[in-house]
């Protein structure tokens, strides 16, 4: 029963499904974030039917890149936004913080946003046209147990917040060790499928992972939700950005 309870939290915070009603609590929220990846998994079972669709190129575009969207209710679009917000100031690690926490929506998290979703949606329809699109469904888990991974072993910007909440209780090597075994299988799959576009989207996204590392200890002193989000669509870009680079070659 808890086993269930974790995952249906991991589904209630991370997607926008709908899930049966329970008191949230430290035992079933402790490895919510292990259960993470399975919403990946939705989304590429999704995208797998946008794929197999009868749509004009441009629908399908669109598709592709609302289908995660859809999924998660923009929860991690929402932090890639206010993330931007928080760089485009150009002020101190507090600055930052402070703007990550403001609801309102700046100027550059509606222009990055967009070029965001044009670059996305290009990307995604070229892997389609090059035969790519079953590369796609581990990608959406292996950059979800990356982000997972993260927000377990990165210290927390805030030291309060959901993030917090979801970290603060779970057994960390339990976890890693979890989310370690779900990405490698993910990236394995990848590879499995096609060694060159595959490999090459596997060694983007980590890459993401490493680059993510630096860039949230540098400018925010640790990660926060928000920068989660941020890691996340950022690394599922660089994923598809992969495949197209790999099937090229």
């Amino acid at each position: 029963m808890t086993a269930l309870q974790t995952i249906a939290v991991a589904f209630a915070m991370f997607s926008a499904l709908p899930m049966p009603q329970f008191d949230w609590n430290e035992k079933n929220m402790r490895y919510a974030l292990c259960a993470f990846p399975l919403v990946g998994v939705v989304c590429g079972a999704l995208w797998c039917v946008c794929g197999v669709l009868p749509l004009p190129a441009a629908a399908r575009a669109a598709g592709f890149c609302l289908v995660p969207v859809w999924v998660t209710g923009g929860i991690h679009l929402d932090g890639y936004a206010d993330t931007c917000d928080a760089l485009s100031s150009y002020g101190d690690t507090a600055k930052k913080l402070e703007i990550l926490k403001d609801p309102h929506c700046g100027a550059f998290a509606v222009i990055y946003g967009g070029v965001y979703l044009l670059a996305y949606a290009g990307f995604a329809y070229e892997v389609f046209a090059a035969g790519h699109i079953l590369l796609i469904c581990p990608l959406f888990v292996l950059s979800r147990a990356l982000s997972g991974l993260c927000a377990v072993n990165l210290p927390n910007a805030r030291k309060s917040g959901m993030l917090c909440a979801f970290t603060s209780g779970v057994q960390r090597r339990t976890a890693t060790v979890a989310l370690t075994l779900v990405g490698l299988a993910a990236a394995a799959g990848m590879v499995w499928m096609s060694p060159t576009a595959g490999g090459m989207a596997a060694a983007f996204v980590v890459v993401s992972a490493l680059k993510y590392r630096r860039f949230a200890l540098a400018q925010f002193g640790g990660v926060t939700g928000d920068t989660s989000g941020f890691f996340l669509q950022l690394c599922e870009l660089c994923g598809l950005i992969g495949v197209w680079i790999g099937g090229l070659l």
